[in-house]
């Protein structure tokens, strides 16, 4: 069996807040056997001293590639562009299975390296379903973010700086307060509001007032005649929560917006999925991703109320305390079977699509 150790990494990415691990989750790893190590980090939600507390042992901010060779890194969201060879085992989100503008040389630095790459999204149980999401968090993130940018427009100006929220309540409460008091009288749909960001996307429009005749709920019976979809065209706001895994008509895309003219209502897409660079992208009106400095992107429309996307793919950040609690929480029985990952059904999967995907990119490579 592998030793029982995990090095948890900072996040470098702009306005991340979030963390794979908790002090709580780590007190639990802990007490379980676990030696745990966590890169100081004035970024993440949690102060150092909160893991000092629960017997964490500190180690210098971004000092991972210098960590024995045999302690998996864990974080959450992709390491800082680079050719260099990776020759650890990581554990993340690294956005590069999928055809992601880069994903051939992002895997290629883990076959340079010898390493390898456990991919958070694809950790999933018995019956295909993930074992730890950030989505209920994403879609509710996501619907308060079209929110303000609809109350924004109303008032002739762009959404600007997001700043993360101490908790749920504020939230909520802020996005009421832009609204003038109340969500009532917006009208939205949500596409995946089956799902777990679906659910938190129609959470967050009961919480702001929205009527519930107000918040129309699709899923795959409502999309199965394919796209594009006059309805959205009808609503204010659109939020885009489906797990994308193959090509599909669009949803939206610029004839339909033009063809609309001054007939369309719609004037904010969320798009949560955040697809951007994905060949099977199903809202092509747009091509850029959206960050907590510049939460919108306009789509260039010859006439009609001006339309925003919203694309930012860390929304649950605005929620990092609470979202994290979550993810690590979910994930938590599955870290502790890490040590038997030759054997245990969730890691020898990850494994497997690990491999899978190296061979792709080494081929990919090869011919371009």
């Amino acid at each position: 069996m592998a030793s029982k150790v995990f090095w948890l990494r900072c996040e470098t990415k702009e306005f991340e807040r979030r963390s794979a691990l908790t002090p709580s989750t780590t007190e639990q790893l802990i007490k379980d056997g676990f030696t745990i190590y966590v890169e100081r980090d004035q970024q993440r939600i949690f102060d150092d001293e909160e893991f000092g507390k629960v017997g964490c042992e500190l180690v210098r901010n971004s000092s991972w590639p210098g960590a024995p060779l045999d302690i998996p890194i864990i974080g959450l969201k992709e390491l800082p562009a680079s050719n260099d060879p990776l020759p650890h085992t990581h554990i993340q989100f690294a956005h590069c299975y999928k055809g992601q503008a880069g994903w051939s040389s992002v895997l290629s630095r883990f076959q340079r390296g010898g390493g390898t790459l456990y991919d958070l999204e694809f950790l999933t149980d018995a019956t295909g379903r993930r074992v730890a999401a950030f989505g209920f968090h994403a879609g509710f993130a996501g619907a308060a973010v079209g929110a303000l940018a609809l109350a924004s427009q109303k008032q002739g100006q762009k959404l600007g700086l997001l700043e993360p929220y101490p908790n749920e309540a504020a939230m909520v409460e802020n996005v009421k307060t832009a609204l003038g008091g109340s969500g009532k009288g917006v009208k939205a749909l949500v596409i995946g509001a089956l799902g777990r960001c679906g659910r938190g996307a129609v959470d967050l429009f009961r919480k702001i007032g929205l009527d519930e005749d107000d918040i129309l709920k699709w899923d795959m019976a409502e999309t199965a005649k394919g796209g594009p979809f006059e309805e959205l065209l009808g609503v204010d706001i659109f939020v885009n929560c489906i797990y994308l895994s193959s090509a599909i008509p669009p949803f939206l895309n610029k004839q339909q917006l033009e063809a609309a003219g001054t007939q369309r209502k719609l004037s904010v897409v969320v798009d949560v999925s955040c697809d951007t660079t994905n060949p099977f992208n199903p809202l092509p009106i747009y091509n850029v991703n959206t960050t907590f400095a510049e939460p919108t992107v306009s789509v260039d429309l010859s006439q009609g109320l001006p339309l925003s996307v919203v694309s930012i793919d860390h929304l649950p950040t605005l929620l990092p305390r609470e979202a994290s609690e979550q993810f690590s929480s979910d994930l938590l029985p599955s870290l502790k079977e890490f040590p038997q990952r030759e054997t245990s059904r969730v890691w020898t999967d990850a494994k497997k699509l690990f491999d899978d995907k190296v061979a792709e990119a080494v081929a990919d490579l090869a011919g371009s």
